[in-house]
């Protein structure tokens, strides 16, 4: 998909990508060059309301920060836990 860059420097996400990634107005995104291209990443710095709700499975109490909220992966779990005391 092509875009344009406008006087301005700036360029519109089209609205099938922003659909797709879920990004709305006032998301935040990083931005990074890889080789000749341009790279947006959705902010893992974020903020997200939690609550603690019942796993509809086993019953057990779990955090929930909703459905707007990344995913994280086992090895960025890992990462976060090994800095844990």
């Amino acid at each position: 998909m092509e875009i344009r860059l406008s006087t301005r420097g700036r360029v519109v996400i089209p609205a099938a990508i922003r659909k797709q990634l879920a990004i709305k107005p006032g998301d935040q995104l990083d931005a990074s060059v890889e080789d000749d291209r341009v790279v947006l990443t959705r902010s893992r710095t974020g903020r997200f309301e939690c609550e603690i709700v019942s796993d509809p499975v086993t019953g057990m109490p779990v955090i929930s920060a909703g459905e707007d909220a990344p995913t994280l992966t086992s090895e960025q779990v890992a990462e976060i836990l090994a800095d844990f005391p």
